[in-house]
């Protein structure tokens, strides 16, 4: 696919809205509408790479409160004719069908490829990728179960919503400064992930997120891994241009 002239591919991850209270989350809310408003002019797709939420789960005739601000907006910008990306994270992969039919993202479960103007990239959110971290893999093999899924959705939603975003959280406060540094990339899981891809098959671009930590780390001369770091607390996003692929941030105001 050939970009327009002056048109540009953004991706971002990792928002966790709902995290760490309703007050501060709808701060970052605001912070990231504003962003989709200023971006929406020269975009020609956007990628939402997971965690978008800190905590989702669909019922069949509820879903969580709140969020209408970023809602609101994803609708507005794909009726607009711009493409919406967006891919489960590990806190918000029961996102089912409700965000498609309603706001008409299109939804991602696994690592994608896609090509503009003759550049490659491999996006996902990049959980359970790569060696180590077989605990999680095995929680979410559990949580992807189709009959695990439907015994949840048989708790009352105030006590299944609340039930899960409370754990949600407490897994959130006990990572979070993990997050903060840096392992080497020998320690990288998700870098160990793309060297092993490259032995395989060529990428220009390796697009994660799940990390929040920002990274662009050279695996070969041509080839980059870019981890999207999050809007928690570097609020830093991907920018495609159609020759360059940056990572630049979106600073949150001090006051």
């Amino acid at each position: 696919m050939q970009l327009e002239n002056g048109k540009k591919i953004y991706f971002a991850s990792d928002l966790h809205l709902g995290a760490p209270n309703h007050e501060e989350s709808l701060k970052r809310e605001r912070h990231f509408v504003k962003w989709l408003e200023e971006i929406r002019h020269d975009a020609a797709e956007i990628f939402i790479v997971g965690d978008l939420f800190d905590f989702w789960f669909e019922y069949k005739k509820a879903v969580p409160r709140g969020f209408v601000r970023v809602l609101g907006k994803l609708a507005e910008i794909v009726d607009s004719g711009i493409p919406v990306h967006m891919f489960t994270g590990n806190h918000d992969m029961w996102i089912f069908d409700y965000l498609p039919r309603e706001i008409g993202v299109t939804l991602y479960r696994k690592p994608i490829e896609r090509e503009w103007d003759g550049k490659k990239f491999l996006i996902g959110h990049g959980d359970g990728l790569g060696p180590g971290d077989h605990g999680y893999k095995l929680i979410k093999k559990v949580f992807s179960n189709p009959f695990l899924q439907w015994s949840f959705a048989r708790l009352h939603p105030n006590f299944g919503i609340g039930l899960a975003d409370y754990f949600s959280k407490k897994s959130r406060a006990k990572t979070g400064d993990d997050d903060a540094v840096f392992l080497g990339e020998e320690n990288e899981w998700l870098v160990i992930y793309c060297k092993e891809v490259l032995k395989k098959e060529h990428f220009d671009y390796f697009i994660f997120g799940h990390r929040h930590l920002p990274l662009n780390i050279e695996l070969k001369p041509d080839s980059h891994y870019i981890n999207l770091g999050d809007w928690i607390q570097y609020f830093t996003y991907g920018e495609f241009d159609g020759e360059t692929m940056e990572l630049k941030d979106y600073p949150f105001p001090k006051n």
